[in-house]
């Protein structure tokens, strides 16, 4: 895989360390002619001592004689309100500081979305969630969740079906299985767990769809 793009030079020492356990090649680049000097397979832009900078080298990137993606933006919570009109700078951002693990799932999944890495299937990312089906951890804005096998089961069928509603009925049988015997107070039950170990924030990943059961993320229609 050709290297990783990082901006600033030098990055921070967090994203070098993360980079080099999870084994990515990576070098840094300053300018244009840098950037046209390398050959990249995304890039990583620190934007949480520098956003003014920052915001100017991933516009940089984006242009279409460059076309440098996926650009993953690395952003300090108190700047979250400065990329409501920033989405066209990147494809995915992350706050620091993080969890190595939240950082390289964020990463992979954009390399696999991009073709850059083949499709393991071993995490699911939807905004601030991260599962990892290999290590059977979760978590949300890089803080790990507590779960019970059961509660990662079902939270992980319903991750894995985004916009899509399911009766009680259906999540008793895809999760628990055909030869379970509970009734749909069980999902309740689940979904309310879930809904509390995800925090207040978060709870409305999953919505009630009134008479019919649960969807997980937004809807289709909008």
């Amino acid at each position: 895989m050709e290297p990783l793009l990082c901006w600033p030079d030098p990055p921070p020492h967090d994203v070098v360390r993360s980079l080099d356990m999870a084994g990515y090649a990576w070098a840094t680049a300053t300018d244009e002619a840098s950037v046209v000097a390398g050959s990249w397979a995304g890039a990583i832009v620190d934007a949480s001592d520098d956003a003014d900078g920052a915001f100017s080298f991933a516009r940089m990137l984006g242009r279409n004689d460059l076309g440098i993606a996926p650009l993953l933006l690395l952003v300090r919570g108190s700047q979250l309100g400065e990329l409501e009109s920033r989405h066209e700078l990147f494809e995915d951002f992350c706050v620091t500081p993080f969890h190595p693990l939240e950082f390289d799932a964020r990463l992979k999944h954009l390399l696999t979305r991009q073709g850059v890495l083949d499709d393991d299937s071993e995490t699911i990312v939807y905004k601030a969630l991260i599962l990892n089906l290999e290590t059977y951890q979760a978590s949300i804005d890089g803080q790990p969740l507590d779960l019970t096998y059961m509660e990662y089961e079902l939270l992980k069928f319903l991750a894995q079906n985004p916009g899509r509603v399911f009766t009680r009925e259906t999540l008793l049988s895809r999760v628990w299985g055909y030869e379970y015997y509970g009734g749909a107070r069980t999902v309740d039950v689940h979904i309310r767990r879930l809904r509390a170990k995800l925090g207040e924030q978060h709870a409305q990943m999953i919505s009630t769809v009134r008479s019919v059961g649960y969807r997980f993320g937004e809807s289709r229609w909008g």
